[in-house]
């Protein structure tokens, strides 16, 4: 893809349910969405950074930060007025872009690398391919109500034996903007799985992982 612009949105909004002010959290040496834009801002194939939000103070975050933002209408933010698949249309149909990069704050162990090779994968996927999402492998036992989905208890296995399964992860998808206003999500019927590791894939959702996020941080901080 010659002369396409490759734009990361950062969708946050005020307000919280399970952590409070979730999205500015303190987090490093800034908060988690600042940390985030400033991730962004390391890769080079990033060619727009936009802060899509209802709310004023992280408006002035992005401005502080010298990149975009977006003034969603409330109704886009209110998680009750519209779904999240009509959010996600709204956005994509508004940014103007070729590439769209959708980057929660919420998963701030997404490591540069990734997302650059992330953006690197998308550029030169096949015909069988439509987006790329972030993914963890999971080599767990699992059963549902009654029995083993995905092994044998008759025939044990290694967990590293076990089929390789995937979760969906919070860290990143990347599909033409078209596609997504289209899909009405952040990813198509036909994903390329980018696998991330553990760490990577810790998605902030209340205080455990936000505690779980800031130690494994910190840690890794002091290691280096």
């Amino acid at each position: 893809m010659k002369n396409r612009k490759i734009t990361a949105v950062i969708p946050v909004r005020k307000g919280s349910k399970r952590l409070e002010n979730k999205n500015i959290l303190k987090f490093a040496d800034s908060n988690l969405l600042v940390h985030k834009i400033r991730q962004l801002k390391q890769i080079a194939e990033i060619d727009e950074i936009v802060v899509s939000t209802d709310c004023e103070h992280m408006i002035e975050m992005a401005i502080q930060e010298n990149v975009s933002f977006q003034r969603r209408p409330d109704i886009y933010c209110d998680e009750k007025s519209k779904t999240f698949n009509e959010v996600v249309e709204f956005i994509a149909n508004t940014i103007e872009t070729d590439i769209l990069i959708w980057a929660p704050c919420v998963c701030p162990l997404v490591e540069v690398s990734s997302y650059k090779n992330a953006i690197k994968t998308f550029l030169n996927l096949d015909e069988n391919f439509d987006s790329v999402v972030s993914a963890l492998l999971l080599k767990e036992y699992i059963f549902d109500e009654e029995k083993p989905v995905n092994f044998s208890v008759e025939n044990h296995v290694p967990s590293q034996k076990l089929p390789d399964w995937h979760i969906i992860t919070n860290g990143f998808f990347i599909a033409k903007a078209k596609d997504m206003a289209k899909w009405k999500f952040v990813y198509g019927k036909h994903p390329k799985l980018y696998e991330i590791s553990k760490l990577e894939a810790i998605d902030i959702d209340d205080k455990f992982d936000f505690i779980m996020a800031e130690q494994i941080y910190n840690f890794a901080g002091e290691k280096s």
